[in-house]
């Protein structure tokens, strides 16, 4: 069995998700397990170059995990002579540009998302990338968590018969930072740092919406910055410019309408801190990040409305859970080895930049239409 070594720069590993999810727990995981069997004998083996703005902060990462290879040049980890395949996990406004000159370097490109502020950028990156004849994708991790790879099964078996409605919910209550240190970072809720929560999440109900029940056709969209004052990680008060809290009503292919609150002043009283309510005529589902529960037609109760009584049947026990049916990896880690597979064999791959210039379309729409309280209509795109 040989070994195929490929060197991935990685930037922004020192923020949160850059290093959790991507660095560790896909990255380090898949040498962790041996690297990748790429089904003709040879393993491909990740090596990671880590790049960021912290020489300190690098030094100690890599140290803790046993890696050579980190600098604070951009050029310097492109030209590495292992380098084939960049990642970025930066703050949004810094990703653009970073982008653009990895895919001048001629490297292959994997991003999280949005993969720029606007769709005129994310745009231009699939058609440089595309030009450039570089393999590239776009984050979307959703599509690979169990709670919806159960729905998706269920949509594609036709559990559902003519699907009517989706209702999402998603948020959870984001501490303020002063009596209580907040668990996400400051710059989300600046919106001059490319914070707000269209931009960030609307591309995930792009995906996801696209991806498993029927492409978005519109949007209306209402924001909202319901804690206009916050305390950062170094004590200081700030004002929150971006919104922390997005409503959306998109109507789907088919006549399906998908309702959405996304909220980081919300207290959860869910089972997970997603869940998608999928109703169709031969019946529904409430999937979240690992579970999924059904109802079919012929075991659907028949409640009736009495307000001077209280409820006499526990609605939640008459749901059925889905089964697993499967072995389900990190969500992070299965994309990852899909585009490295990709990267390595030219194997099929859907989530390209294109891919992800809808995620930026959508949040740049939903943010046109809070601004002008309408319904905007979400054109087809192609490059």
């Amino acid at each position: 069995m040989s070994r195929k070594v490929m060197g991935v720069v990685m930037n922004g590993v020192t923020g949160r998700m850059g290093y959790r999810q991507h660095l560790v727990r896909s990255i380090l995981a898949i040498r962790e397990q041996g690297g990748l069997p790429l089904g003709d004998g040879t393993v491909l083996w990740p090596e990671p170059i880590l790049v960021g703005r912290s020489a300190v902060k690098l030094k100690e990462l890599a140290d803790r995990h046993g890696l050579t290879h980190w600098t604070t040049s951009l050029d310097e980890a492109l030209a590495h002579p292992l380098a084939e395949v960049y990642f970025d996990a930066q703050v949004t406004p810094a990703r653009e540009a970073a982008l653009r000159t990895a895919i001048a370097a001629g490297k292959h490109i994997y991003t999280e998302k949005p993969t720029a502020e606007s769709l005129a950028g994310a745009l231009e990156l699939a058609r440089l990338a595309r030009a450039a004849g570089v393999c590239n994708g776009a984050v979307q991790d959703k599509l690979f968590l169990p709670g919806l790879l159960k729905l998706k099964r269920l949509v594609d078996g036709g559990f559902f018969g003519r699907i009517l409605s989706v209702r999402g919910e998603f948020g959870y209550w984001v501490f303020e930072g002063d009596w209580q240190s907040a668990q996400r970072p400051s710059w989300n809720y600046r919106a001059e740092d490319g914070g707000g929560m269209i931009l960030d999440m609307f591309p995930h109900w792009r995906y996801v919406l696209d991806g498993i029940i029927a492409p978005v056709r519109s949007v209306y969209a209402h924001t909202a910055t319901h804690i206009p004052a916050r305390v950062d990680e170094s004590g200081r008060s700030y004002q929150a410019t971006a919104d922390d809290a997005a409503y959306g009503v998109f109507e789907l292919a088919g006549g399906i309408t998908a309702q959405i609150n996304s909220s980081w002043a919300v207290r959860v009283d869910r089972d997970e801190l997603v869940e998608f309510q999928v109703d169709g005529t031969e019946g529904s589902a409430v999937a979240g990040l690992r579970n999924c529960r059904i109802q079919h037609r012929a075991s659907t109760p028949k409640p009736v409305w009495n307000p001077d009584l209280p409820a006499g049947e526990s609605f939640r026990s008459q749901w059925q859970q889905v089964p697993d049916n499967d072995e389900f990896d990190n969500g992070f880690k299965v994309q990852w080895e899909l585009f490295l597979r990709h990267v390595a064999t030219g194997s099929a791959y859907h989530w390209d930049l294109l891919e992800g210039a809808k995620g930026v379309q959508l949040a740049e729409l939903g943010l046109q239409s809070a601004r002008e309280g309408r319904r905007l209509d979400v054109p087809e795109l192609t490059l």
